[in-house]
């Protein structure tokens, strides 16, 4: 097992090496591979960046983000971040925005309503995360498929199998429904998010549940 002092190094270099993060007052502190951060950021957008680093680095096997997010003096209203969450959800999803509703507290965004797909899903909240003053999101949007879902389970492994990245023999399928749950070991954190971007992209899916592993 990697040593906890080396994942320390590496994931303070890996931060550094990002260019979304500032990591000045980021601290960094690891117990069994577990990385927990701490210290703040001006942007939402870097406390999820910084995560996402982290991730990377071989070793980690849980990451808990207690980044704060601390706005400027001069960051935008909670209306002016409603109506900027708005125009560029016009933007990103001109098909689907009409079905979010963005609603602001203090700097906290939460996305309600509905769309058809996860990616619709996934790209509100990236769009909104980026916004200057957010604090923080959090996505409420439900997936409502138009078409059933058939076959889920057997699209997704043929899936995993067609993907370079993924051991598809250590990962499970259990599919209910439009719920679908993966279980198993995969050999990093970029494995697992990999594993269930894929399982996302199969049609008909409305929520996966992610219980892969990562081997130590």
């Amino acid at each position: 097992m990697k040593p906890d002092s080396d994942i320390k190094k590496d994931v303070e270099a890996e931060l550094r090496w990002s260019p979304e993060v500032n990591e000045t007052d980021i601290a960094v502190k690891v117990t069994d591979g577990e990385v927990t951060l701490t210290g703040y950021v001006h942007r939402y957008f870097e406390k999820y960046q910084a995560e996402i680093a982290v991730k990377r680095v071989k070793g980690v096997v849980a990451v808990a983000n207690d980044i704060e997010v601390r706005s400027l003096a001069d960051a935008p209203t909670d209306p002016e971040i409603a109506r900027a969450a708005m125009s560029v959800l016009k933007i990103e999803l001109p098909l689907a925005w009409e079905g979010i509703k963005p609603v602001v507290q203090q700097g906290r965004v939460r996305l309600e309503g509905t769309v058809e797909w996860h990616y619709e899903r996934e790209r509100a909240e990236n769009a909104v995360r980026r916004l200057g003053g957010v604090v923080s999101v959090l996505n409420q949007i439900r997936i409502e498929p138009r078409i059933a879902p058939q076959d889920i389970k057997h699209r997704i492994e043929d899936a995993f199998r067609r993907i370079a990245q993924l051991d598809a023999n250590q990962i499970s399928v259990d599919a209910h429904g439009s719920d679908v749950t993966l279980r198993g070991e995969v050999r990093s954190w970029a494995e697992r998010d990999q594993a269930q971007q894929t399982a996302w992209s199969a049609p008909g899916v409305a929520r996966v549940m992610n219980e892969l592993t990562v081997r130590t």
